[in-house]
């Protein structure tokens, strides 16, 4: 993932804060270790090592991140896989299934070359939460890479967290973010580094997109998804779903808003019991 961690947390002590921020930062280091491709000593890397018909016993955040890939792969008609970058390099697209009850991944072709790139940051995120409550800390904005978010409750006095979206001179929307999480995905720094893991084209049809879903492991999937996804694909799955939305900026300039993203100027996905 190799990028930049923001936490920010509201209502605190500065100090307290302060040490609830440190140990949330671990989580980033840990999830970084266990799922960049780049690292030899990573369980993605040694999955790509396996034989086909191999076996890999996978810790609990990898085995858990690879089952929500795997869900969102199947939500999305596979318009979201961990499996676009092999796409990407023209190698066959990976064959894997995970078994439950042993936790292991096991390979049907080689190389099984997974990515998580389009989900790992925003499932640190969420991991980063997790520690967060642990520390019993509620307002919090936790950001990696400026393209995954997630959003805590509301700082002291505000109606949320500003958020916007649109780009350059293009101007766009803004809203507060109370309680879900949001992902961007987009052209204008990498540009056609997306394929389309269904056609193995690049998937360009909007400049950018984002995604509003409970989790921000939800929202950096469908971030991606909405770049390969036609808008009707995309309506679809968000009438399906109260709880996702999805912005779309094309190449003219122009904002499509959908489902919860709609709900402007605060919205939220989940509810604090």
């Amino acid at each position: 993932m190799a990028t930049k961690w923001e936490v920010r947390i509201a209502g605190e002590d500065p100090v307290y804060a302060a040490q609830a921020a440190a140990a949330a930062f671990q989580w980033a280091d840990r999830i970084e270790a266990l799922l960049s491709r780049f690292r030899e000593e990573s369980e993605l890397s040694g999955v790509a090592r396996l034989s086909p018909g191999g076996r890999m016993r996978l810790s609990e955040p990898t085995f858990f991140c690879l089952s929500l890939a795997r869900e969102w792969e199947v939500a999305t008609g596979s318009a979201f896989s961990a499996g676009a970058t092999a796409v990407r390099l023209g190698l066959e697209k990976p064959i894997w299934r995970l078994d439950t009850a042993s936790r292991e991944l096991i390979v049907g072709n080689a190389p099984c070359l997974l990515d998580a790139g389009a989900i790992g940051k925003g499932f640190a995120l969420d991991r980063i939460a997790e520690e967060l409550a642990e520390w019993e800390v509620a307002s919090f904005l936790l950001v990696s890479g400026g393209s995954s978010v997630l959003a805590g409750d509301a700082p002291p006095g505000e109606p949320g967290w500003k958020i916007g979206v649109g780009e350059g001179e293009t101007g766009g929307a803004s809203f507060y973010l109370v309680r879900a999480g949001f992902g961007a995905s987009g052209l204008s720094v990498k540009g056609d580094h997306i394929t389309d893991p269904r056609t193995g084209l690049p998937a360009n049809r909007y400049a950018r997109t984002w995604a509003l879903a409970p989790t921000a492991a939800m929202a950096d999937a469908l971030s991606t998804a909405w770049m390969c996804m036609d808008k009707k694909e995309i309506e679809n799955l968000c009438a399906g779903n109260p709880a996702l939305g999805a912005a779309l900026l094309d190449a003219g300039g122009a904002i499509t808003l959908f489902g919860a993203l709609s709900e402007l100027p605060v919205v939220t996905a989940w509810k604090r019991e």
